[in-house]
C-alpha cells in the first residue's frame, strides 16, 4: 500500500488523468441520460419554435465516434397561432446516429446523420387560422444566407401515417410511409402511398426511393420512381438523382398522359390552353439555385398532332415564368382550337376523348359558331410566358395553310402573339396580335398582312374552281371583350384585299349571275377560264358589323359585284352577289345571288324578285310565241372593263369609288359604277397603277355602316 501511494506521489499528473478516466468510466455506466430529457425537449422546442414534449431520452455508444441519440414519445405541438393543445405530430421512437469525426473535421459546420430510424410517425399537416402551415420549420443558415441541411445516410421509417390538408390547394391527402426490407433484386427502399383529393379531384400516388440517401457511392445514385393519377391525368417518373438531399444531378424520365393539358393547372398551378388527349415523354431536371424545373427533349402527341421541344418553369419572383421552344412536324389546326376558346381537336377524330366529345356536342347544340369561352383573367395574370412554336406542315380541311410559326409572350396578363405567320403557297399571312388582360374587359387589337397569297393554293381544295394570281391586303381590327365572340361583337377596323392580273375558272363568273348558258359552255370548256383584270375588296368594320365599301371582280367574261354586310354580333349574313356579263349569252336568268342566314346555317339562293320577274317575262313571251321566250334570257354583254388602277388606289386611300374613277375605260360613258345600291357618288379618288399592293398603306377612318336587311322571300 505504501508502495502504491509512493508511485502516485512521484507521478501526480498521470495519477490525476487516471483518476479522471476512471471517473468517466464509472459515470458512463452510472449516468442516466434521461435526467437531461427536459433540457433536450426545451432545446428542440427552441429550434422548432413550438411546444415539444419528450417521454424518454438516452444516448447509446456515448464514447464511440458514432453515438446514437434515442428519443421516445415525442409530441410536437403546433405554432402559436393554432388552437391551444393541437399537435403537428407524434413519433413513438426516434434514433439518430451521428458521425462525430465529420463534425469535428468541419469545425461543427457539417452534420452527418449516418442513420435515422423513425418508428410510427403520425402527423396532421394543415394551415392555421392565419394561413401559415404547420409543416414548415426554421432552418439553419450560414453567413451567406444559405441553408445547411444535415446529410442523412440511411433512413428507416416504420408505419408512418400522415394527413395533409390545404384548402388553398383543394387538397386532403392520407399519406402512408414505410421502409421495405432489401431483397435479391432491390436494396432497402422507402415506400410512400398517397390517396385523397388534390385540386378538388381524386388523386392517388405511389413513390419508391432508396433508403440510403446521402452516403452513397458516386457510381450508385439515388433511385426514384413515382406513379400518380389525378382525374384523367397520369404521371410516371423514373430515374436517379445524384444528390437527393440537394435535389441535384437528376437523370429522370417523365411521362405525362391525360385528356386535357388544361387539367395540369390543378396539379402544377400553371394555366395551359385546353387541348385534346395528349401523351408526352421527356427528361426532367431541377435547378435548385434558380428554382427551375425543366422538361427537356420531350416528344409525343397532342390530339392528332405531334409535339416536341423544351419547356422550363422558373419560380423566382412574383410570378412563375414559363419558357419554351416547341415544334410539330404535322399539326392539325383543330388541335389548337383551345387557344381561341373553341373545343380542341377534330370532331369524331380517332384521338377524341369523352371530354372533347361532350364539348363538341355542346358546340353543335349552340345556334352560334364563334367561340364564346371566356378567358380566365386570374389565370392569365398569374403566370408569365415566353414560348416559340413552329408547325412545319399544317393539316386542315377548311383553310389553305401550309406552315405556322408564332411567338407567345404574356407579362402580367398582357398577351402578345408576335409574329403569328401562316404560309399559303409562296405567300404569307403575317399577324401581330395583342390582348391586354391587365384591364377588364380585355382590349384586343390585331394587324394582319396578306403578302403574295397564292390564289391557286387558296382554291386548291375547291373542286369546281381553279385560279392563278397573287392576293395582297391588310386587316386591322380593334375590339373589347373576354372571348373571341365578344371581341368581334365589339370591334372596329378595316379589311382590304387586292389582286392584279390572273385567271379564274369561268364557271365561277357565270354562276354568279345565274348564266345557265354560260355555265354550260364553261363546263364544256368554251371557255374554261376567265382572265382576271383585278379584284378589289374594301370592307369597313364598325361596332361588330362588317359593311361593304366595294367588292369588284373584273374579268374578261364579266364583272362580279358584292354588296351587303355581315353582323358579327349575332352572326347574321345579309349579302348579295351579282354578275354583269361582257359577252352575249343565251340562257342567262341574270338574278343576283342572296347569301343570308347565319354563320352556322347560311342560305344561298337567287334573289326571289329578280328571278321571278325574269322567269315571268320569259313565260309571258313564250305563251304568245314559244320560240321568243328565249329572248328574255339573252344577256347582251354590255359590261365593260374597269379602271383597276383607280379602283385599287381609291380603296387604299379609303375613298368610295365614283363612277368616273371606277367606270369603264372603253365603251359607253354612262356605264354603271360599282357602288352598292343606294350609295351616293363622292368625289373621284386618285389614280394609281394596277399593281397588287403587299399591304394596306393608310389607316382607315371607319364610316357608319348601313345594315342591308335580308331579302324578303317571294310570295
Amino acid at each position: 500500500m505504501a508502495r502504491v501511494w509512493t508511485g502516485f506521489h512521484r507521478h501526480p499528473i498521470w495519477t490525476g488523468i487516471s483518476i479522471f478516466i476512471g471517473f468517466l468510466i464509472v459515470l458512463a455506466f452510472a449516468w442516466n441520460w434521461n435526467w437531461l430529457r427536459p433540457v433536450v425537449a426545451r432545446k428542440i422546442a427552441d429550434e422548432l419554435q413550438r411546444p415539444v414534449t419528450l417521454q424518454y431520452f438516452d444516448v447509446e455508444n456515448a464514447l464511440s465516434a458514432q453515438p446514437t441519440l434515442v428519443l421516445d414519445g415525442i409530441a410536437i405541438g403546433n405554432p402559436p397561432d393554432f388552437p391551444e393543445g393541437t399537435q403537428t405530430g407524434t413519433i413513438d421512437e426516434l434514433r439518430v446516429s451521428f458521425d462525430l469525426r465529420a463534425l469535428a473535421s468541419s469545425f461543427g459546420k457539417k452534420i452527418i446523420v449516418s442513420q435515422l430510424i423513425v418508428q410510427h410517425p403520425e402527423g396532421d399537416l394543415r394551415p392555421g387560422p392565419k394561413g401559415n402551415p404547420n409543416w414548415t420549420f426554421p432552418v439553419t443558415e450560414d453567413s451567406s444566407g444559405n441553408t445547411i441541411p444535415p446529410r442523412i445516410g440511411s433512413l428507416i421509417v416504420t408505419d408512418g401515417d400522415f394527413r395533409f390538408a390545404d384548402p388553398r390547394l383543394k387538397a386532403d391527402l392520407r399519406v402512408k410511409v414505410r421502409t421495405q426490407p432489401a431483397d435479391q433484386k432491390h436494396e432497402q427502399q422507402i415506400m410512400i402511398d398517397a390517396t385523397g383529393t388534390y385540386g378538388g379531384q381524386p388523386i392517388n400516388g405511389h413513390f419508391v426511393g432508396g433508403s440510403v440517401l446521402a452516403l452513397r457511392n458516386s457510381d450508385k445514385p439515388y433511385p426514384v420512381e413515382l406513379t400518380a393519377q389525378s382525374g384523367d391525368t397520369r404521371v410516371h417518373l423514373a430515374g436517379t438523382i445524384d444528390h437527393p438531399e440537394q435535389l441535384s444531378g437528376a437523370n429522370l424520365q417523365l411521362e405525362l398522359q391525360g385528356q386535357d393539358l388544361a387539367d395540369l393547372y390543378k396539379l402544377l398551378d400553371l394555366p395551359l390552353a385546353p387541348s385534346p388527349p395528349y401523351s408526352l415523354r421527356g427528361h426532367l431536371d431541377y435547378d435548385k439555385g434558380r428554382n427551375r424545373i425543366s422538361f427537356k427533349n420531350f416528344t409525343g402527341r397532342v390530339g392528332e398532332s405531334d409535339l416536341a421541344g423544351d419547356l422550363a418553369v422558373d419560380r423566382v419572383g412574383d410570378r412563375p415564368r414559363v419558357t419554351g421552344d416547341l415544334t410539330s412536324h404535322n399539326v392539325r389546326m383543330a388541335d389548337l382550337g383551345g387557344f381561341i376558346g373553341a373545343p380542341p381537336g377534330r370532331e369524331a377524330a380517332p384521338t377524341e376523348g369523352p371530354k372533347q366529345r361532350a364539348e363538341h356536342a355542346a358546340q353543335e347544340a349552340k345556334p352560334t359558331l364563334l367561340p364564346d369561352t371566356a378567358i380566365d383573367l386570374n389565370k392569365i395574370r398569374s403566370t408569365d410566358y415566353r414560348v416559340h412554336y413552329r408547325g412545319e406542315h399544317v393539316v386542315t380541311d377548311w383553310a389553305p395553310l401550309d406552315h405556322i410559326e408564332g411567338s407567345l409572350t404574356i407579362e402580367n396578363g398582357d398577351i402578345k402573339v408576335e409574329p403569328l405567320d401562316f404560309a399559303v403557297g409562296s405567300g404569307t399571312i403575317s399577324s401581330k396580335i395583342e390582348l391586354d388582360g391587365r384591364v377588364d374587359p380585355i382590349q384586343a387589337k390585331a394587324d394582319i398582312d396578306f403578302r403574295h397569297v397564292d390564289l391557286q393554293r387558296v382554291l386548291q381544295n375547291v373542286k369546281f374552281a381553279q385560279g392563278v394570281g397573287v392576293i395582297g391586303g391588310h386587316w386591322a381590327i380593334e375590339g373589347t371583350g373576354n372571348s373571341l365572340a365578344r371581341i368581334l361583337a365589339h370591334s372596329n377596323g378595316d379589311l382590304k384585299l387586292f389582286m392584279g392580273n390572273g385567271d379564274l375558272s369561268a364557271i365561277v363568273v357565270n354562276a354568279a349571275g345565274l348564266d345557265v348558258g354560260g355555265t354550260l359552255a364553261s363546263l364544256l370548256g368554251l371557255p374554261t377560264t376567265a382572265k382576271i383584270n383585278c379584284l378589289v375588296s374594301d370592307f369597313a368594320l364598325k361596332n361588330g358589323v362588317l359593311d361593304t365599301r366595294a367588292l369588284v371582280l373584273d374579268t374578261d367574261q364579266g364583272n362580279v359585284y358584292g354588296k351587303g354586310n355581315i353582323d358579327l354580333r349575332d352572326e347574321g349574313i345579309a349579302y348579295q352577289i351579282s354578275e354583269e356579263g361582257k359577252h352575249i349569252s343565251v340562257g342567262a336568268l341574270h338574278a343576283p345571288i342572296d347569301i343570308t342566314g347565319s354563320f352556322k346555317d347560311p342560305h344561298v339562293k337567287p334573289e326571289p324578285g329578280a328571278l321571278a320577274a325574269r322567269i315571268g317575262i320569259a313565260a309571258a313571251i313564250g305563251a304568245v310565241f314559244p320560240p321568243a321566250g328565249l329572248l328574255a334570257t339573252i344577256q347582251l354583254g354590255l359590261g365593260k372593263d374597269h379602271n383597276c388602277g383607280a379602283l385599287i388606289a381609291a380603296a387604299q386611300n379609303q375613298q368610295p369609288v365614283s363612277s368616273q374613277a371606277a367606270g369603264p375605260t372603253t365603251g359607253a360613258p354612262n356605264a354603271p359604277a360599282i357602288l352598292p345600291s343606294g350609295a351616293a357618288e363622292p368625289n373621284p379618288g386618285p389614280a394609281a397603277n394596277s399593281s397588287v399592293p403587299q399591304e394596306a398603306q393608310a389607316p382607315i377612318a371607319t364610316p357608319e355602316p348601313k345594315r342591308v336587311p335580308p331579302p324578303k322571300p317571294a310570295r
